[in-house]
């Protein structure tokens, strides 16, 4: 199925844009596939989450861990069965666990200093298929990685909903994992991809 999507839409954009260069045409292909796998992962989390009673959440928590995700980045699974276990695994589990767990103060403030210094320290964590060259961007990311992370702890601190305080220190340090050496490491991916493009 995969395949029949990522070649017709291929063939279409060959049809209509028959003058594209090889470079652009291997980043569209490298875009329909994250489309494609991102769909057919959500189709699949969303169905486990509406069997358990927990769709409203789960898309609350997607929303904002995929705030912090969108400038900070992260690692990538090297397979597609990969990254849908391991998301729907992360994923389910951290939205259960923020319904019903409370996290008390003191250790929100902990987790809070550790995932700011942890995120402006990584961020943004770039892949070797989509490395983030340019300085300028990277100073872009990474402040705004920054940013989002206090707001994020500030607002876990200060909230009375439960659920949001937890999705927020959750999703904090989910992505202090995502973003960090150790993981790709773990998983053989390489790490600081930008530096092999650097003169």
């Amino acid at each position: 199925m995969k395949e029949v999507f990522i070649n017709n839409s291929m063939n279409l954009i060959h049809k209509y844009y028959p003058d594209y260069s090889e470079e652009k045409l291997a980043e569209l292909k490298y875009g329909l596939l994250g489309l494609y796998l991102m769909i057919t992962k959500s189709i699949i989390i969303f169905g486990i989450a509406i069997y358990l009673g927990i769709f409203k959440e789960l898309l609350i928590f997607t929303i904002i861990y995929n705030i912090l995700r969108a400038p900070s980045f992260g690692i990538h699974a090297s397979k597609s069965w990969i990254c849908l276990v391991s998301s729907a695994t992360v994923f389910i589990l951290s939205t259960y666990l923020s319904l019903n767990v409370v996290i008390p103060i003191n250790i929100k403030i902990i987790f809070g200093i550790i995932g700011i210094i942890l995120i402006y320290k990584n961020s943004p964590a770039d892949t070797w298929k989509k490395p983030i060259v340019r300085p300028i961007r990277r100073k872009i990311y990474k402040t705004d990685s920054t940013l989002i992370d206090i707001m994020f702890v500030v607002i876990s601190i200060l909230t009375n909903n439960n659920f949001l305080a937890n999705s927020l220190i959750f999703s904090l340090l989910i992505q202090c994992v995502f973003t960090s050496p150790t993981m790709y490491k773990i998983c053989g991916e390489p790490y600081d991809n930008y530096k092999s493009y650097q003169p």
